[in-house]
């Protein structure tokens, strides 16, 4: 029997009903801070801004993949906290969350820090190194930035 398929959603904070966000807030946690072992403050007063837009995978009710896409100034979209699940890697469940996340995003020019290693997965949906390599929580980074 085929898995069943992956969908797309997408919300605003004040959609979001309170057991997604646990959800989407527990991956986040269960990457970033728990698994790539980076304290930080994950909750950074951005997610319930009003033209956020949280994009998620879910398949059977359980949360694979999410990204956020931010309004930052000058017309600029910031897409971040980019991740999938542990158990649902190598299935390119990323790149269809980043093509999504590009179709919402538009003709806006958009930028993102990528985790250094993932340059090139970035590079190929049409993402430009714009400086120096940088260290944030203990991981290299890179600015990137997609004109359209």
């Amino acid at each position: 029997m085929a898995p069943h398929p992956v969908d797309v959603q997408v919300a605003r904070f004040a959609d979001l009903d309170p057991y997604t966000l646990h959800d989407l807030l527990r991956l986040r946690i269960d990457v970033f801070v728990v698994e790539q072992d980076c304290p930080y403050p994950e909750l950074d007063g951005r997610d319930v801004e009003p033209d956020t837009r949280h994009v998620w995978l879910v398949r059977d009710g359980v949360v694979l993949a999410y990204l956020r896409i931010l309004a930052d100034p000058g017309g600029v979209a910031r897409i971040g906290r980019v991740v999938v699940a542990p158990t649902a890697r190598g299935g390119g469940l990323a790149g269809r969350l980043m093509t999504e996340a590009l179709r919402l995003v538009g003709d806006q020019p958009c930028v993102l820090a990528a985790q250094a290693h993932l340059a090139g997965f970035y590079a190929g949906h049409g993402f430009a190194v714009t400086g120096p390599e940088y260290v944030e929580d203990g991981i290299p980074h890179l600015p990137m930035r997609r004109e359209n």
